[in-house]
């Protein structure tokens, strides 16, 4: 991030009327961070219950960067170090909670006791990130990928590592409908081919988590200007892979583990698949009962 010649202010956090919300900010300067800080700032604004009570450390892990990186994105933001950063986002993850809780959507039964163990504490994230990515889900944009999905002539789903298998199942539950749908998962001939073969008449769906991969890039902008319609299913909002689509659709994948969660994304295109056949079910239901008998 480059310096300013007068120290910046971080937001105020004291809930009043000038309060400008710590994702705000983190977005408003989000294009003055280096590579690496750019992973910290996607990651905090995406994920700001964990930034909020993880130490650098365990911030620097998730944003697969180093600790350094987190205290120098938190001094060029105008904090003194991470703790204040992070009391900033404890702040704001109080603020956002208790707003939830008027609105009649905070307290539930808990699924598990209070000791809960790891694999507990993990499906209880799970649980949580489902909820989460259903109520920030906009309707006109799930409507719009499934109206595009339906009408486009080719179909072509781009992630690369663990969204691989992800592109991979997708293109498995559109293809029971019968629909054209080809996976770019990764540099090689057969894969760049298909990006070739991109014109205007095809949908590219691009899956990332965290950072994009080159290729997920490299197939949107080749999308763009070739003039095909472009959608991203993605995890972080400011990537660079939902700045370059036209419809955009979100997922939470919070988790205390090692990885990050992707059940959410699974729901998602598991509902995508049921949304296109319900489009035309009596189409596809002699398709689907063939499937179903197997």
């Amino acid at each position: 991030m480059k310096r300013a010649s007068t120290p910046t202010q971080p937001p105020p956090v004291d809930g009043s009327s000038d309060h400008q919300s710590l994702a705000k900010y983190i977005q408003s300067r989000f294009d003055e961070c280096s590579r690496s800080q750019k992973d910290v700032a996607q990651y905090i604004v995406d994920h700001l219950d964990e930034a909020a009570f993880q130490t650098a450390e365990e911030l620097a892990r998730r944003a697969n960067t180093s600790s350094s990186t987190v205290v120098r994105f938190s001094q060029a933001l105008g904090f003194e170090g991470f703790p204040e950063l992070q009391a900033a986002a404890r702040e704001e993850y109080r603020r956002v909670n208790a707003q939830g809780g008027q609105d009649g959507l905070g307290a539930s039964q808990p699924l598990f006791a209070l000791d809960q163990n790891e694999f507990e504490s993990a499906l209880v994230a799970d649980h949580q990130n489902i909820e989460e990515t259903a109520r920030k889900l906009s309707r006109t944009d799930v409507e719009d990928l499934v109206a595009a999905i339906v009408g486009a002539e080719r179909i072509l789903v781009v992630g690369t590592d663990q969204m691989a298998f992800f592109a991979s199942y997708l293109r498995h539950l559109l293809m029971l409908l019968e629909l054209r749908v080809e996976v770019a998962s990764s540099a090689s001939q057969e894969a760049l081919a298909r990006l070739s073969r991109i014109d205007s008449t095809t949908l590219v769906i691009g899956l990332s988590a965290g950072r994009p991969h080159p290729l997920v890039v490299r197939a949107m902008k080749l999308a763009r200007h070739r003039q095909a319609s472009t959608a991203a299913i993605t995890d972080a909002t400011l990537s660079d892979v939902a700045k370059l689509a036209q419809i955009r659709v979100y997922y939470s994948s919070n988790s205390p583990a090692f990885a990050r969660s992707h059940t959410a994304l699974l729901s998602i295109l598991q509902a995508l698949a049921f949304a296109v056949y319900a489009r035309d079910s009596a189409q596809y239901e002699d398709r689907i009962k063939a499937f179903r008998l197997k």
